[in-house]
Parts: C-alpha cells; sequence; structure tokens
C-alpha cells in the first residue's frame, strides 16, 4: 500500500519504530534508576563462575544497547535493512541479559514481543544502506577505538607494574585491559585506587563510544556525489511556471525522471535527507509521476524527502502525496512593465541610485552570449574574488556559477567606474519572458546605492530584453516580519518577528526584506514541504548546509568521510 513517501506499510514501520523507541528507554531507565540497577543479580557469578563485578558488565550492555536501540528507532522508521538485522540482534541480546539478571518482568517481555515483530514483518525494510560506508567501515571503526582503549590501557598495566599489587602475568594484564571496555574489573588489583578509576574510566569510554560510533557508520544513510544534471535532458523541461526551474541545473544535485521523461525532481542529499528546491520541472500534469518516483527513490535509501521554495501550486501537489507544507517567506517579483522611480515610494531607490550614477559609475545590461571569452572569465574571476573567504551562498535560488558559457541567456549586469567592474548581477532566465536574480556581489569599496542603479537599470532595459517579469531575493518570514510591526499586533507576533530580528544578525532576514520591499514587488509565497514534524530539526540542518549558512562544519564532514 501507498504510504506518505514510500511503497510500504507504513502502520506497521511507525509501531515498530516507536516499540523499539520504548524498548530502549526501558533499557536506558533500567539502568539509569536505583531500583533498576538493585535489580540486577550476579547471577552469571554463581551460575557460570564469573567474577561478582559481571553484573557491571551487563549494566554497560544494557545501557549502550539501549542507546543503540533508540539510533536503530531512526533507522526503522526510514525501513533500512542494516537496521532491521542490528535491531533483531539487539532486541534478543536485551531480552537473554533480562531474563539471565531477572531484574525486571514488562522489560523482556516489550523486547520478546519487539523481537518476533521484526522477524513477521522482515519484508518491509528493504532500504540500501550507504554504498560508500558498507557494514565493513562500522565494524573497523568499532575495531579500531575499542582496540585503542584496550591499548592504552595495557600500556598503563605494563609501565606501572610498581603500583600493582602482584606480579600479573602479561595475559593478566591483556585480559584486564579487554574487560575495562565493558566495565567488568579485571584479574589485576591496584596499589593506588587513582590507577584503578583511571583504567576503569578509559575501558568503558572507549567501549561507549565505540558501539556508539560503529552503529552509526553501520547505520547511516548514504550520502552520494552528485551526479550532475545534464542539461541536455533537463533543458527542455524548463518551462514558463516556475522562476526557480533554471536553478535545476546546478552541478551539485541529483535528477529522477518521471516513468514518461516529461517532468523531473532535482535533489541534493545532505545529512540523510534528499533536499529538492523548486517545483518539479516539465509537464504539470506529469508531477505526480515524477514526484512518486522521487518519494520512491528516498523510500529505497532511506531519505527523508524535503522541498525548499516551492510554489503555491506545487506544495499543493506534493500535500496529495503525503507531504506537509509549511510557508517559509516570500519572492519578491517585479512588473518590469509597470516598473517606474518615480513616486513618493520610490524616493529611496532613486535618491540611492542617482548618487552612484553622480560617483561615476555606468551601468552596462547584456546577455552572456554577446561577451567574449576573455570578458566572462574576468567577471566570474571578480565574483570569486568578491566573495572572499565567505561560503557559496544560496541552493534554491542559486546556479552556483558565474558568466559561464554553458549559460548564454543568462543577463549580466556590470557597473563600471574608471574602465574598472565594481559590481556584478546575474540573472538566470525564467521562461521567454522573465529573469531570475541568481548574483549579486560587489567591492567593498564601492560607493553605496550601487545595487539599486544596476537593479533600475536592468528594470529600464527589460523592454529591449523581451523581458516583462523580474524575479529578486527570496526574502525568508516576510510575512512574520510584516505582522509584527503592525498596529495592534498581539504579542506572539511581536515576540516572532523580534526573534527573526535577532536572527538577522548572521542570516540577513530582514535586511533581505527591506532591500526586496524597496522595488514594490508583488510578494509570491513560497513553501516548505516535509513528511512529519519531528524531521524537521534533521532538514533545517540540511537546508542550512546547503544554503551555506552553517551546518555540520567541514572538520566534522572529513571525520565522518563525508567530503
Amino acid at each position: 500500500m501507498l504510504t506518505s513517501w514510500g511503497v510500504y506499510n507504513g502502520r506497521a514501520v511507525r509501531v515498530l519504530a516507536t516499540t523499539t523507541r520504548v524498548a530502549g528507554l526501558l533499557a536506558i531507565l533500567v539502568v539509569a534508576l536505583p531500583l533498576g540497577r538493585r535489580m540486577f543479580r550476579p547471577s552469571l557469578a554463581t551460575w557460570f563462575g564469573l567474577p561478582y563485578q559481571a553484573h557491571v558488565g551487563a549494566l554497560v550492555v544494557t545501557a549502550v544497547a539501549g542507546v543503540g536501540l533508540l539510533m536503530l528507532a531512526t533507522g526503522l522508521r526510514r525501513r533500512k535493512r542494516r537496521a532491521w538485522q542490528v535491531a533483531v540482534f539487539l532486541t534478543a541480546l536485551i531480552s537473554v541479559l533480562q531474563l539471565v539478571f531477572r531484574h525486571a518482568v514488562v522489560a523482556p517481555v516489550v523486547t520478546a514481543t519487539l523481537f518476533v515483530a521484526l522477524v513477521v514483518y522482515r519484508r518491509e525494510f528493504a532500504a540500501r544502506p550507504d554504498p560508500v560506508t558498507g557494514r565493513w567501515l562500522g565494524i573497523r571503526v568499532f575495531g579500531q577505538i575499542a582496540l585503542g582503549g584496550a591499548l592504552t590501557n595495557f600500556v598503563i598495566l605494563l609501565f606501572a607494574r610498581h603500583r600493582l599489587i602482584g606480579r600479573p602475568t602479561f595475559d593478566a594484564r591483556l585480559a584486564h585491559a579487554a574487560l575495562s571496555l565493558v566495565g567488568i574489573e579485571g584479574p589485576v588489583t591496584f596499589r593506588v585506587a587513582f590507577l584503578d578509576d583511571l583504567t576503569s574510566a578509559i575501558g568503558l569510554a572507549s567501549g561507549i563510544v565505540a558501539a556508539v560510533l560503529g552503529g552509526y557508520f553501520l547505520l547511516r544513510s548514504a550520502e552520494p556525489a552528485p551526479l550532475g544534471c545534464g542539461d541536455a535532458a533537463l533543458r527542455r523541461l524548463i518551462g514558463t511556471q516556475d522562476s526557480l526551474a533554471y536553478f535545476a541545473l546546478r552541478p551539485d544535485k541529483s535528477v529522477v525522471f518521471s516513468p514518461t521523461q516529461k517532468a523531473a525532481v532535482t535533489y541534493r542529499v545532505l545529512a540523510g535527507v534528499a533536499l529538492a528546491s523548486g517545483d518539479p520541472l516539465g509537464d504539470p500534469e506529469a508531477w505526480p509521476g515524477a514526484i512518486t518516483a522521487f518519494l520512491a527513490t528516498c523510500a529505497g535509501h532511506g531519505w527523508v524527502p524535503a522541498v525548499l521554495g516551492c510554489s503555491e501550486r506545487g506544495a499543493t501537489v506534493w500535500h496529495r502525496h503525503g507531504l506537509r507544507a509549511l510557508e517559509l517567506g516570500d519572492e519578491a517579483v517585479v512588473d518590469a512593465t509597470t516598473f517606474t522611480v518615480e513616486g513618493r515610494a520610490m524616493r529611496d531607490v532613486r535618491q540611492l541610485a542617482a548618487r552612484a550614477r553622480r560617483a561615476g559609475y555606468a551601468v552596462r545590461v547584456r546577455r552572456a552570449a554577446e561577451m567574449s571569452d576573455v570578458e566572462r572569465a574576468h567577471l566570474a574571476e571578480l565574483a570569486e574574488q568578491w566573495r572572499g573567504t565567505e561560503p557559496e551562498r544560496g541552493f534554491s535560488m542559486a546556479l552556483c556559477r558565474t558568466a559561464a558559457a554553458d549559460d548564454p541567456d543568462c543577463v549580466l549586469v556590470t557597473a563600471e567606474r574608471d574602465g574598472r567592474c565594481d559590481g556584478l548581477l546575474q540573472f538566470v532566465p525564467w521562461g521567454a519572458d522573465g529573469l531570475s536574480l541568481d548574483v549579486m556581489r560587489r567591492d567593498r569599496a564601492a560607493t553605496g546605492g550601487l545595487n539599486e542603479l544596476m537593479i533600475t537599470s536592468l528594470l529600464a532595459a527589460c523592454p529591449s530584453l523581451g523581458v516583462r517579469r523580474v524575479s529578486l531575493n527570496f526574502a525568508v518570514f516576510r510575512a512574520a516580519l510584516e505582522r509584527g510591526e503592525r498596529i495592534g499586533a498581539g504579542p506572539v507576533a511581536r515576540a516572532w518577528a523580534s526573534l527573526l530580528r535577532l536572527g538577522s544578525r548572521w542570516w540577513q532576514i530582514e535586511s533581505l526584506y527591506r532591500f526586496n520591499a524597496k522595488f514594490q514587488p508583488t510578494w509570491v509565497p513560497r513553501f516548505i514541504a516535509f513528511p512529519a514534524a519531528r524531521e524537521l530539526p534533521r532538514i533545517a540542518l540540511a537546508a542550512m548546509e546547503a544554503e551555506g549558512f552553517g551546518g555540520r562544519p567541514r572538520a566534522l564532514l572529513r571525520a565522518l568521510q563525508r567530503v
């Protein structure tokens, strides 16, 4: 049966994922609560002759298994086959430990029931693992960290022989270092309590970190390198409906087509999220086929599907396929046929543009096809130079290249003074009679008002370019800012607007809204589509990373082998 974003029994998957999370919490609570710890009986010491401290190891194993089950709950919710395999193993292990130590009644029943249910619904979990990671990377990471902790303790035991009671053998030292990974005291006895505590802490920390990181690498979703969107296949699908359509040609995106090849969805995978932007490409009648193929691809890899910046029409279609929609902000669209700088409302724009013009700037508006290769290369170099050390911004409304020969229909606006270019705008095509702003950069030492001069010059040149509509920057949460400033706005609206203004110190939320509002645009709402509210934090992280506003640090990505 078709679910919100897959082709499996969604209810069974949700129940199993929730039950797995409950089992993990029960296992952790048994270890964390004093009553649960007192219920642990050192039965193995009596039955199998193991040391009395063996119950400490059982506590550690149960706690780590509980954390593992919490991690597995997310993997099961995404129908990962490997998560199912590990869940079956852990539920069986926890059930045995709980029964052997006879410390609870409810927990063994829950975990045993979960084990049976996992076996019964095994066909529901078919999402493929990360092909880059493979099972061996998780095992290797676990082994490296565990071996490192054990070797560290072994070296301490080897060189601290004068702080030990008696003369433990080489094998005794090795066994003590290995047992410390699961919190069991080995055969070595210390004269100094500090060394005993140190080796126990090192061993236990190494064991827990090894289990958690090994489980992460074993269960994480695929994050493949972008396949690149072939221009020949996609350019014919870029129509006139969406101002963001041309940005589908970014080199860091992958694409999935509808069965009829009349529509497509482009996306990028980050942090387990398949992030699409704008509306699907192609014939709106074929959008459902492309969306179904995209959601099936997400289900097959355990990705969370999300869409940034879709239109109201696109959000409606995504909603019909099980995704929820939330208004994200507004796109500023200017009608070039009626735009004028005259009037009181345009006084600020008129004065700023006149200031830049008096400073000696002249503006040129041209198609990229009208420029030489040398000039395009020079403008691309200037754009990179002006960007400096800042990351490349934009995903849903950025092409990720400037003045490229592959984009002959792009419009480039340059502001020059004394033979030197100090400002650059790049607009990508929006159908046959529209443009959408892509790049806005200038020299930091340039005169104020340069951007206003370039935009008004472009709008004045639109009739000669055959352009009737121009899309400017996207203003995130514009409606919330506007509502918070109205007379009589409620406390919630004012508080939300204040919070957005605070965030503007880092993310230019308010400044972009103010800049766009100068040109008296028509505000067109844009939406974010997502499968469930619980996925929003992960989607927000992926969106911030894609847009160049944060996300996972570069050092962390290298450690996770994602770069």
